[in-house]
């Protein structure tokens, strides 16, 4: 089995190393320990790719963790799959609600650029 340093991992994923510590402290990633230097293994570098992708989708670090922790090979993953759909559904509603937000203010901008041209029409 091969193992990565902290360097390693930013570096491949293209993330500073601060943020892999940060993720360790919030019990995302889990590496040995030779004194100073943290050892990871092929599980901590698959896991780092799950929370970025993670957060990619706009997901929650609590919400990856939650992700993560429902591995379970022996069953499939089969609760992990239906969660992560249950996930993706609630966030695509979230998306789909912030367009209609945005949507919406475009028209109020649009309104209230007409009624300035208007506006300033009317002063020539």
């Amino acid at each position: 089995m091969s193992t990565l340093s902290i360097s390693d991992l930013a570096r491949e994923f293209d993330v500073t190393t601060r943020a892999i510590r940060f993720y360790e402290e919030q019990g995302l990633l889990e590496p040995e320990r030779r004194g100073q230097e943290r050892i990871y293994t092929p599980k901590d570098r698959t896991t780092l790719k799950l929370i970025l992708r993670g957060k990619r989708i706009g997901f929650s670090l609590a919400e990856c963790k939650e992700l993560i922790e429902l591995y379970d090979p022996a069953s499939g993953n089969r609760k992990q799959l239906d969660t992560f759909l249950r996930k993706i559904a609630e966030r695509r509603a979230q998306l789909q609600q912030q367009l209609l937000d945005i949507q919406a203010m475009q028209l109020e901008l649009d309104t209230a650029e007409e009624r300035c041209h208007a506006a300033l029409a009317e002063t020539e």
